[in-house]
């Protein structure tokens, strides 16, 4: 079976992406890329030239925090948590994205009247 093929992420994905994996706890930057390419089956690959300026906005925002820690590899990382305006955000922005999915979804779906 063939590789899928990449899909650009459309504005607000990236940050709501990220906000998702953080929801399952602190993770590094590495881990929260692959995070999003794993439960994506690999259509959605966030190249670091994205997450780390995305990190960096969401830290200004006080959606996430961030703190120096240990990898599994045994090297320095900086951990990225959500805080709890980042709670609220991820909250606010999964229904707004859901409802957008949906009104789309409809959209493509509609025929031309009579047809």
């Amino acid at each position: 079976m063939p590789a899928p093929t990449p899909v650009e992420f459309r504005y607000g994905a990236v940050e709501l992406l990220i906000l998702k994996a953080l929801s399952w706890g602190p993770q590094h930057g590495f881990s929260i890329a692959r995070w999003i390419q794993d439960t994506a089956d690999d259509v959605l690959r966030l190249e670091e030239g994205s997450l780390y300026p995305a990190l960096h906005r969401m830290e200004d925002k006080r959606w996430v925090k961030a703190v120096w820690g240990t990898s599994e590899n045994n090297r320095r990382a900086k951990y990225y948590e959500l805080t709890a305006a980042g709670r609220k955000r991820l909250r606010e922005e999964t229904e707004d994205w859901n409802r957008l999915v949906v009104a789309i979804a409809t959209a493509l779906e509609a025929r031309p009247e009579g047809v």
